[in-house]
């Protein structure tokens, strides 16, 4: 209602006797309507709240579920440090929920966040700017982490994960508004895993850690693609609810990797 008015939601208490203008009136009944064929608040106000902090949506964006804060409480418990400087990147960041929220709790880190869509991309640099972050974080479109050279501390990602086939079972709120490339997992739901899993062992540093968001029922099928890219699995995180909702995996000890003609250990973060 208080988006619907434009109004603090305080005003409402403070002034309860205040009529709307036709103005408001009309953005209460596009509101109303919309509800009506179940479309998300979250996507009517154009806004949802994560890790405590408020992030614009768009078409191109998943709506970030309270579960996803699982991955940043899996990478944060695994920091011993969180003044350190770090280097994050998100692959499929969306609009930049978990990249953003890492970096409001590392306020020494910088971040790269990749995604497919442009349009994504865009929203996520508009949150950027309004979290005040968009001095430590750079946005760019591609396909996973293909264009990037090594050097990330955390990597984290929100793949889409759900079976092709389960896609028209989904609520209607999520199969009718959340966008279908960030929901396809294709076949068997882990397509976007075996390809962010064959960069992983080149883009993270010694002592690096990613941490993937996971469908229920996922979590050893997704570790088997871990390891058999030579990743080391470190274990399973459970969301709020109980379901094994996060894969933790670290690159293997240095004497396990293998080298090439210019070395594993190149410079960081950059593009090309």
């Amino acid at each position: 209602m208080v988006a619907a008015l434009s109004i603090a939601p305080t005003e409402l208490f403070v002034h309860p006797d205040r009529t709307a203008d036709e103005h408001q009136a009309g953005s209460v009944r596009e509101m109303l309507r919309r509800a009506l064929y179940r479309e998300p608040l979250s996507r009517i106000v154009g806004q949802r709240e994560f890790w405590g902090l408020p992030f614009a949506l768009s078409p191109e964006t998943l709506d970030p579920r309270p579960e996803t804060e699982s991955v940043v409480e899996a990478v944060l418990k695994r920091v011993a440090d969180r003044q350190a400087p770090r280097q994050v990147l998100d692959l499929g960041t969306g609009s930049g929920c978990l990249l953003l929220a890492l970096l409001s709790d590392l306020p020494q880190a910088i971040g790269v966040g990749v995604d497919i869509s442009a349009g994504a991309v865009r929203t996520a640099a508009q949150n950027a700017r309004s979290l005040g972050l968009a001095q430590r974080v750079f946005f760019t479109v591609g396909d996973w982490g293909g264009a990037l050279s090594a050097g990330f501390d955390v990597v984290v990602a929100n793949p889409p994960y759900i079976v092709s086939a389960e896609l028209a079972q989904l609520p209607h709120e999520v199969a009718r508004y959340d966008p279908r490339l960030a929901l396809d997992g294709g076949e068997d739901g882990l397509a976007a895993y075996r390809l962010i899993a064959a960069d992983l062992v080149r883009l993270l540093t010694d002592g690096g850690i990613f941490v993937g968001e996971v469908g229920a029922g996922q979590a050893d099928a997704i570790a088997g693609i871990l390891t058999k890219n030579g990743l080391v699995f470190d274990g399973i995180e459970k969301d709020l609810s109980g379901v094994a909702r996060c894969v933790v995996a670290r690159p293997p000890a240095p004497s396990h990797r293998m080298t090439t003609k210019n070395g594993w250990n190149t410079p960081p973060s950059r593009l090309g």
